[in-house]
């Protein structure tokens, strides 16, 4: 779990149910590391927002996501993502997801509120999983848990994907949890809390719909918006 200043841990048994009504009030469950056998809800002080109408996407990933150099797909493998997610990684010992957290993202997957997008490469015996995210869809908001990693951009190009994908689908918040430099480079701001839950408020009630079966064309027009709205000169990142 990384480091945190001003957030309220809350210890309770937690079920796919409790799950969602946290998030519609703007609490989110970690375990303390990968072995940990406790859930807590966070509550941050400060809550990092990737905006869907500001999102930037820099002129060298736009290159890389229109190249088609990885196969995208959308709750293939969710499994697969978040089991990726909880495994070490390069600079990253320990995790904050436990089999806990697997079992209820699973169940919420399961229920249609569960999402993953994945990011595949070719390989020996058929395509490899490069890289992926995964997070929970509840209205209009979709709510980021984690992301990974095996390939140069591969996190990146699905975390565009799925920003191109929400905007066709109807919904206007994306909770990043936390900002960090990593997500800063995408336009990722910190809200307040209050002000944070105002916006969560708001986007609970909309109607954003996810789609699995969506036309490939569709959300790479949608690409090329984000990278004519990123556009500013000195942009060469």
């Amino acid at each position: 779990m990384p480091h945190i200043t001003g957030v309220s841990r809350r210890q309770f048994e937690i079920t796919p149910d409790l799950m969602l009504r946290a998030y519609r009030a703007g609490l989110f469950p970690m375990a303390e590391t990968r072995r940990g056998d406790r859930l807590y809800w966070l509550d941050p002080e400060q809550r990092g927002v990737l905006p869907l109408d500001r999102f930037h996407l820099p002129r060298r990933l736009r290159r890389t996501v229109l190249s088609g150099a990885y196969t995208i797909t959308t709750n293939q493998d969710f499994h697969g993502v978040i089991a990726a997610c909880a495994a070490p990684g390069e600079g990253r010992e320990d995790t904050w997801i436990n089999p806990e957290i697997e079992r209820l993202f699973g169940a919420l997957h399961r229920m249609g509120h569960a999402h993953s997008v994945e990011a595949w490469l070719p390989g020996e015996g058929g395509p490899q999983l490069a890289g992926g995210l995964y997070g929970v869809a509840l209205g209009g908001a979709f709510f980021g848990e984690s992301m990974f990693s095996r390939a140069r951009d591969a996190s990146k190009v699905a975390l565009v994907h799925l920003v191109a994908r929400l905007r066709l689908f109807g919904f206007t918040l994306l909770d990043a949890q936390f900002q960090t430099a990593h997500l800063a480079q995408f336009g990722c701001r910190e809200v307040p809390r209050q002000a944070y839950k105002r916006l969560l408020s708001e986007a609970v009630e909309e109607q954003g719909v996810w789609q699995d079966a969506v036309a490939p064309e569709a959300v790479m027009v949608e690409i090329h918006r984000l990278g004519q709205l990123s556009h500013a000169p000195g942009d060469t990142a």
